[in-house]
């Protein structure tokens, strides 16, 4: 009997994690199959249950459920407890183990893009469970100034507070995406992150195109469509662009580790990436 992954989120029909996984488990013989579960919020409690069964391997999470997991699960291990989010469940003979590879792939990801150099300030746009995620990277990154900003500031603000214990250095503030100062930290830094989902449907923009930093790295973490209206309106601007995709699919490759024990093979779930958004 083939065993079970999947990717639970809701909506989830945008995924294209069944075409990266599924690639990487035939073109290594493993006989599983990837699905996309579209999970409500009230729904979550008894779909995670049924993740302990013995033909699971375990799951991704995804928007909006990857905070609202954690309680559900019997052990966190150090990224996703120091998160706050988890984006990998593993089953670990009947116990569900969750873990946050989003941190480590978007730390690779940037890097490849060629943002190697600590220090800097950065925008980062967003509070949720991928927001965590990245926070925690740029904070063992080391920027110098990293900026939260989202459109409830409340929210940011715990963000913030969240990780002011292991900010160090790093001056960490809140924004509110209505603030008049907002357009005074896009101008000062060098890179900008959209770590929320808007830009999925067409013509959807969380900035004005002019508020887009002309001298900045623009990563938008979104990779369906694989140039949202951010990236377009960097692009015009003269700005560097990163699309989500390196992202997806480095969380991607360890999270297949973890449930398969197998190194991931990278150029067969950049290739499916690909071709699935073609």
């Amino acid at each position: 009997m083939p065993r079970r992954l999947g990717v639970i989120g809701y909506p989830v029909d945008h995924s294209i994690s069944p075409a990266i996984h599924q690639a990487a488990l035939d073109q290594l013989g493993i006989d599983a199959r990837y699905e996309r579960w579209a999970v409500t919020p009230e729904a979550l409690p008894a779909w995670v249950a049924t993740l302990r069964a013995p033909d699971v391997l375990g799951a991704n999470v995804t928007v909006p459920h990857k905070e609202a997991v954690l309680p559900l699960l019997d052990e966190l291990l150090p990224a996703a407890r120091a998160i706050g989010a988890v984006n990998t469940i593993v089953n670990v003979g009947g116990r569900l183990r969750g873990e946050n590879t989003d941190a480590a792939g978007f730390a690779r990801a940037l890097q490849e893009a060629g943002y190697q150099q600590p220090g800097g300030a950065v925008v980062l746009l967003g509070a949720g469970g991928a927001a965590r995620a990245i926070a925690h990277a740029l904070l063992e990154w080391g920027v110098d100034r990293l900026t939260i900003v989202n459109r409830h500031l409340p929210r940011a603000e715990a963000l913030v507070s969240a990780m002011q214990a292991r900010a160090g250095r790093v001056v960490i503030e809140a924004c509110a995406l209505a603030s008049p100062s907002l357009d005074a930290c896009l101008a000062a830094c060098d890179l900008l992150i959209n770590a929320t989902s808007v830009g999925m449907r067409p013509g959807e923009r969380i900035l004005r195109p002019d508020q887009v930093p002309a001298g900045a790295l623009v990563v938008d973490i979104v990779y369906n469509p694989p140039v949202t209206p951010l990236l377009a309106d960097a692009a015009a601007r003269g700005a560097r662009t990163l699309n989500g995709v390196p992202m997806l699919v480095y969380q991607a490759a360890l999270a297949f580790e973890l449930w398969t024990g197998q190194p991931p093979p990278l150029a067969t779930m950049f290739r499916a990436a690909h071709e699935a958004l073609a």
